[in-house]
């Protein structure tokens, strides 16, 4: 881009094609009089629907629509990461494209950013949502709290607005399993949150499943801590004292001439699954790490674009270009 960008909007697409006008036009009306200048990076993440022909056509007409179409699905945390590569701004916000996340806050963390902040993020003050998943929230962020050793706050996900420098940053993290709210926490700075209540989706349905949710969790806790590795060593140290204290008084009751027999082939029984799981249980947290280990060596890139659409500056990918 030729000329300074004000702020940059980061919006992840996966088959919202539905909602993106509606998204279009809300971003419009909440921004026109809150920045001097804005653009608008959508990022197609293996989208099965017409979403990247709803944002060429909204392209074609507005030259702050910029589209890219991943070659295939690469998850949330890599379409984010996609956009903030190719963003512009000199602010840049992060949004979902359903909805959930009301376009008109942007507005509101951006004049709070510019109070001396850099990083504005979002808290969820309630969310539409079944009470089974805001129950799991609420758990998940109180116990990934316990677990690391930097503040990520809770019930805080990627909305928000970030200065340039904490994008760049962000940027420069060459790390595949990408947590970005736990590198937004990790990258220091002025960070505060901003509450805000989360709505419904505006149509279809989520693409983002349990099993989306359990991978971001897992990526969450074994990236940003070692606590389980560490819990999975006391466990093992403990367990070895026990039975050493056991076959001590074993050993010392056979000699006294109180053990005659031995009974209880059950409890054996129940000993032993119960012990060979809790070394799978300490093999699995290892492989945990190990399989991370070897996907950061590996070096792949984060995304693959297999085509954009509007008009791009000098190429800042952290991925590959198709």
């Amino acid at each position: 881009m030729t000329t300074a960008v004000e702020l940059s909007v980061v919006i992840p697409v996966y088959n919202s094609a539905a909602i993106f006008p509606e998204l279009y036009r809300r971003l419009n009306a909440a921004l026109a009089g809150a920045v001097s200048s804005f653009e608008i990076v959508a990022v197609c993440d293996g989208c099965r629907d017409a979403s990247y022909d709803v944002i060429a056509r909204t392209a074609a007409t507005d030259p702050r629509v910029r589209g890219i179409d991943l070659s295939r699905n690469f998850g949330h945390q890599a379409a984010v990461t996609a956009g903030l590569d190719a963003a512009a701004g000199t602010w840049v916000g992060v949004i979902d494209d359903d909805l959930e996340d009301p376009p008109e806050v942007l507005a509101q963390m951006l004049a709070q950013a510019r109070t001396g902040f850099d990083v504005v993020y979002g808290i969820r003050r309630s969310r539409r949502r079944a009470l089974p998943y805001r129950i799991l929230y609420r758990v998940f962020y109180r116990v990934l709290g316990l677990m690391v050793d930097i503040r990520i706050p809770h019930d805080a996900g990627d909305f928000c607005v970030m200065s340039g420098q904490v994008v760049r940053v962000l940027r420069s993290l060459p790390e595949s399993n990408r947590y970005l709210r736990g590198l937004r926490a990790w990258s220091g700075f002025r960070q505060t949150g901003l509450e805000y209540d989360r709505e419904a989706r505006a149509a279809g349905e989520s693409g983002y499943t349990l099993r989306h949710y359990v991978r971001l969790a897992l990526d969450a806790i074994f990236s940003f801590s070692y606590l389980p590795l560490k819990l999975a060593s006391i466990a093992g140290i403990t367990i070895a004292l026990v039975s050493f204290a056991i076959g001590a008084w074993v050993v010392w009751a056979k000699l006294q001439g109180e053990i005659r027999d031995v009974p209880g082939w059950a409890s054996v029984f129940v000993a032993v699954l119960f012990f060979s799981g809790i070394q799978l249980l300490g093999i699995g947290i290892i492989g945990e790490y190990v399989a991370r280990i070897y996907d950061e060596v590996k070096r792949r890139p984060t995304y693959v674009v297999a085509r954009r659409t509007g008009e791009f500056g000098a190429a800042r990918d952290g991925g590959s270009v198709g």
